[in-house]
């Protein structure tokens, strides 16, 4: 993987201010757009950058829309909104998407994140190289004192914590001594596994890349089972009133558009059907991210000052002419 190049905070934060201004000012030119603001790290810089490079290369007026996985699913199901649903994690939206995709109501534009996502069930690294025994989610059930006996669950309204409740109940990992905690939010989350390795205590629980804690924090990915595609999709009913056994399979993470938009902004969906992400890129932009206090916006400018080459092949000659002109 390329390395970015060394751009100062200073530098950021002042392009970041740039980026704000330009976009008030940018002219009309595709209309509104509305686009998910997830509720983690990699696709809220998806999302700031696509929204640059929308407003100042092509005049669109976006409209960023707080979401989440099962919501922004069930809004384009309800309301046909928004516009565009960027790292939508395909595993995790059930029968509800496909059902939408079916009905010609959205259409999948690209892999956001190349080669995809991946999700599991973690121990940290200390832990197997002291204990090489522990491999799979059954031996952490036969032992479980080693990651003190707590199971670390994603917050409610993610799309893995319906998975997640439905391996608990399929494994009966409190049967075997586990404790479930239910994450409030990804910071907390994420927050347990520094705290766990700042003083090599034990933690177990779910986690996904790209992330910064992966590049940070060398972790474990136990094996929970065979991957079975139809029990996996079963479970992510929170309805299923009998769940099973099966390991998380790769993750085609999408940028999906409803349909209607395809037809109104063609050239829109073209771009957003270009942007990809390299999961090492995004690795190393979330790991800046955390390690400056960053916001989503100043690793999207850290990126497009710093990957012309990259997203330079995403936009149209127009775009790419305003954008390269702005971004000096």
């Amino acid at each position: 993987m390329r390395r970015l190049k060394r751009v100062s905070f200073v530098t950021i934060s002042a392009a970041a201010g740039v980026m704000m201004m330009a976009s008030a000012a940018s002219a009309a030119g595709c209309g509104k757009v509305s686009i998910t603001e997830m509720n983690w790290a990699s696709s809220q810089i998806i999302t700031e950058v696509s929204k640059f490079l929308m407003e100042q290369g092509y005049g669109c007026k976006v409209e960023k829309v707080p979401s989440a996985t099962t919501t922004s699913v069930a809004s384009l199901a309800e309301n046909g909104e928004p516009d565009i649903v960027t790292e939508l994690w395909l595993n995790s939206t059930g029968d509800v998407y496909k059902k939408l995709e079916a009905e010609g109501k959205v259409e999948r534009l690209t892999e956001v994140l190349a080669p995809g996502g991946v999700e599991g069930w973690w121990v940290p690294a200390y832990i197997t190289e002291k204990h090489p025994q522990i491999k799979t989610v059954k031996d952490v059930m036969a032992n479980p004192k080693l990651v003190g006996a707590q199971f670390n669950n994603c917050p409610d309204g993610w799309g893995c914590r319906i998975v997640n409740d439905n391996l608990i109940k399929a494994l009966d990992l409190q049967g075997a001594g586990i404790k479930v905690f239910n994450h409030g939010s990804g910071e907390t989350l994420t927050t347990s596994i520094a705290s766990a390795y700042e003083d090599k205590k034990p933690w177990f629980g779910y986690y996904w890349a790209p992330t910064a804690v992966l590049g940070k924090y060398k972790m474990t990915k136990l094996e929970i089972g065979d991957i079975d595609q139809k029990i996996h999709s079963a479970n992510q009913n929170k309805d299923n009133a009998n769940p099973g056994v099966s390991d998380f399979p790769p993750a085609p993470v999408l940028t999906v558009v409803t349909s209607d938009f395809k037809k109104r902004e063609p050239e829109i969906a073209k771009l957003m059907s270009s942007i990809s992400f390299d999961v090492g890129v995004m690795n190393a932009l979330l790991a800046w991210k955390k390690d400056k206090g960053a916001s989503a916006e100043e690793a999207a400018v850290r990126f497009l000052t710093n990957e012309k080459d990259t997203w330079s092949k995403w936009v149209n000659d127009k775009a790419r002419a305003k954008l390269s002109a702005l971004l000096k």
